[in-house]
């Protein structure tokens, strides 16, 4: 398969994370197209030969300079955008994860202009994708949730 981003001949694998520091969530401002300018999720491609938790912590290092623990698989979102011909301009099949925050400070890497942390109960006015919103609001439900045996996902 090829590395075409516009206009591909199938879905693309993409990458999203959650990063949680107590009640804050990590959001990035992206650098590059599709999406440039706007806030998001640290996140991105997935490398053959690669996990799907592997590339999630990768993303997450690259983009920002944070170490995490991937905790939970949160959903699979379908980003789907046409052009004004009615063709598929970007199409990414989104598996986005939940991870506790380990160490590091925040700082733009990769693909971000900007990496920041807002507190849960701020996203709802940041012009967030909806579904994005909706990812996060989930993933935070799940943080209660046993993580490999454990029901602190910070032990």
């Amino acid at each position: 398969m090829s590395d075409i981003r516009e206009y591909p001949d199938r879905p693309i694998i993409g990458i999203g994370v959650i990063v949680f520091r107590g009640e804050d969530v990590l959001l990035i401002r992206r650098s590059k197209p599709p999406n440039k300018g706007g806030i998001s999720l640290p996140g991105g491609g997935q490398d053959l030969g690669e996990t799907v938790r592997q590339a999630a912590a990768r993303e997450v290092m690259e983009e920002t300079g944070l170490e995490v623990e991937v905790t939970h698989l949160v959903d699979v979102v379908d980003a789907i955008r046409g052009d004004t011909a009615g063709r598929i301009k970007f199409h990414y099949t989104l598996v986005d994860f939940a991870a506790e925050w380990r160490s590091g400070e925040a700082m733009a890497g990769s693909d971000a202009e900007e990496a920041f942390w807002v507190p849960i109960d701020e996203i709802g006015g940041l012009g967030l994708w909806t579904e994005t919103e909706r990812v996060i609001r989930k993933a935070a439900a799940l943080r209660t949730l046993p993580v490999d045996g454990h029901t602190d996902p910070t032990a």
